[in-house]
């Protein structure tokens, strides 16, 4: 089973594989998705990180506050989508 982490604060220039690769370190990375304007295909500055159960929880503290290309990101466990 996964869990899925909310990354804000990220760099417009930030990539789904540099995302990724900013959490292998502290544990299994399943997928990662940088969220985009429709319009203008821009990055919104956010993202998730899809990661194993297991390290979900480690991940969040090595990751929150974390310094990503000269902007602290704050990372949390993603909450459900209300519709």
């Amino acid at each position: 089973m996964a869990k899925t982490l909310y990354v804000g604060n990220l760099p417009w220039n930030t990539t789904e594989t540099a995302l990724a690769d900013a959490f292998r370190p502290h544990g299994s990375v399943v997928s990662s998705r940088i969220i985009t304007d429709k319009e203008t295909g821009r990055s919104r500055g956010f993202g998730f990180v899809e990661v194993e159960d297991a390290d979900a929880d480690k991940m969040v503290e090595a990751m929150n506050g974390f310094d990503f290309a000269g902007r602290q990101i704050v990372v949390n466990e993603a909450k459900p989508r209300q519709g």
